[in-house]
Parts: structure tokens; C-alpha cells; sequence
């Protein structure tokens, strides 16, 4: 073996590593891919995952699914909300607090995924500071069942479209809840807008009870968000949110909300962000903290 030969052998064993890691951080074309036929039993390889897509920080809903056979938590830490009512000779103050609220993902096809929402812990303190009286009410909240149903650009495309039915089960304590099954449908868009910025739209019909308990009515909800970039894994959005009751006497519910999401690998994300009402109905102030993981 010759001088030359021994040296080629070296360099070529020196660069397989580096050969071996630009393979691996290589991205997969997904359009190009079929997974149609990856189940619940038959998971999505890792090398086929879509990038993580959450319905969480913001109140608009992502169009996206999770992969199959594959499961996704996405929980506030904690969250906060205050609210103080002083319209028509009134003064009531209420405070809430909800701890580990979580949803539950399960992808059971390439465009399907089960969700399962709990209201693991809240705490509400209302206060009527005109009759003196104060009431406080904790425990578990209501289950809620979603079907997440994306009907393009999952894996793919600048745009993407979903719906979700969802059914409210009343399993709350201590009167947290109205005591009532509701429900509705979600139909979350998503685009992507040029110098990286990503718009999600959604659109929303619910059934709930009447607050007196006499009947339902239809409520009727909207928002638009924009996100972006900041700085390497570090990301923004900023996020308008309305909600119209059907119920008479009812009033416009409406906030303004901003939040930041860290993503610290790609698999497992943090979030920050805060709701501020632009309405008299809405909560004053909403802060939350937040992870999602996908696994």
C-alpha cells in the first residue's frame, strides 16, 4: 500500500462523521412522501415528522395535525386571569387561577388527531365589593373531546386547512362549570406570508347553554394571529381574538393578545404571553406560562 493510498484512506475515514451529520440534519421533502398508510399502530418514522405545530400559546388553532402513532402534551404551567366589573352600579372583581390545564394529543392517522382537553385544577375567588360578600370555588374543571380533521397541507404548501368538532363533558366540581354538554366545530387556516411571516385565521360555532339555564343559543368566534421569528429558536406572535354570543343580553368579548415560544428542541417547546381585553366582557388581563412536548 503506497504512501498516497494510506493518506486518501485517512482523509476519507476523517470525513464520514461529517458526512454522516450533514446526512442526518438533511430535511426531508414531505410533499414528496406518502404516509398515508402510517396509523396509530404503525407510526410515523422520526425522519418523516412534520416540524412541531401546536394549538397553543395563542387562542387560534393550528390547521396541522400531529403525526400518527405519535402523542403530544401541550399544558399551561400555570395561568392567571383578573377581571373587574364596575358597568351598570356594579363592583365585582374576580380572580382565577388554573393550574396544569392540559390537552392530550394522539395522531391516529397522517391527517387525524384525537385530543382530549382537562381542566386539571382551578381556583376562582369573586368578590362583590358592593354587598360585601366573597366566594370561592376550586377543583377539577370539564373534559373536552376534540377530533382534529386536516383536509390539505399538512405535510406541505402555503396553506393549510382543518376542522375539529368538539364535545364539552360537564365533569367540573364545586360549580365551576354550567353543568351542561356543548359543543361545536373549529375550522382553523393557516398561510404563509412572505419574509417568513405565517398568518393563522379561525373561524368557530358553538352551541351553549343559556346563563339561566332555560335553553342554548349559538355563540360564534374569530381571531387572527401573525407569527415570526425572532432570533434562533425564539418566536412571536401577536393575535386579535372575538367572541359573539347569540344569547340576549350578551356582550362582544374581545383581546389583544402577545406571546413569545422558545422551542429547546425539536420536539419540546416553551411559551409566554399575555391576553389584555379590549372589552368591558372580556378578562382585563390573562398571563400564562406554558410547554409543549411531542413524543
Amino acid at each position: 500500500m503506497t504512501k498516497k493510498t494510506v493518506i486518501a484512506i485517512a482523509c476519507a475515514t476523517l470525513s464520514l462523521p461529517v458526512l454522516a451529520a450533514e446526512k442526518a440534519t438533511e430535511k426531508v421533502d414531505l410533499s414528496k412522501i406518502d404516509k398515508s398508510h402510517y396509523t396509530l399502530f404503525s407510526p410515523t418514522p422520526g425522519m418523516y415528522l412534520r416540524e412541531m405545530s401546536t394549538d397553543r400559546p395563542d387562542k387560534t388553532e393550528s390547521a396541522y395535525t400531529i403525526d400518527a402513532g405519535h402523542f403530544q402534551i401541550e399544558a399551561d404551567l400555570v395561568t392567571y386571569s383578573h377581571d373587574r366589573d364596575r358597568s351598570d352600579g356594579a363592583d365585582t372583581r374576580v380572580d382565577a387561577w388554573a393550574v396544569a390545564p392540559v390537552n392530550l394529543k394522539l395522531g391516529l392517522n397522517n391527517r387525524i388527531d384525537l385530543q382530549t382537553v382537562i381542566e386539571t385544577y382551578n381556583h376562582i375567588t369573586t368578590e362583590d365589593r358592593i354587598a360585601g360578600t366573597k366566594l370561592r370555588q376550586s377543583g377539577f374543571g370539564d373534559i373536552t373531546s376534540r377530533l382534529k380533521v386536516n383536509f390539505w397541507g399538512n405535510d406541505g404548501g402555503s396553506t393549510a386547512l382543518a376542522a375539529m368538532p368538539f364535545v364539552k363533558f360537564p365533569t367540573s366540581q364545586d360549580q365551576i362549570g354550567n353543568s351542561s354538554v356543548e359543543g361545536g366545530i373549529i375550522f382553523p387556516l393557516a398561510v404563509e406570508l412572505p419574509a417568513g411571516w405565517g398568518m393563522g385565521l379561525m373561524t368557530e360555532f358553538d352551541v351553549n347553554r343559556d346563563e339561566d339555564g332555560s335553553g342554548h343559543h349559538a355563540e360564534f368566534i374569530n381571531s387572527i394571529t401573525f407569527s415570526h421569528d425572532i432570533v434562533g429558536n425564539l418566536g412571536g406572535y401577536a393575535e386579535f381574538f372575538s367572541a359573539v354570543s347569540a344569547e340576549r343580553g350578551s356582550r362582544w368579548v374581545g383581546t389583544a393578545d402577545v406571546g413569545l415560544t422558545y422551542g429547546l428542541t425539536d420536539n419540546i417547546q416553551l411559551d409566554v404571553g399575555v391576553n389584555i381585553g379590549v372589552t368591558r366582557s372580556a378578562d382585563d388581563i390573562n398571563p400564562f406560562i406554558g410547554l409543549s412536548w411531542r413524543f
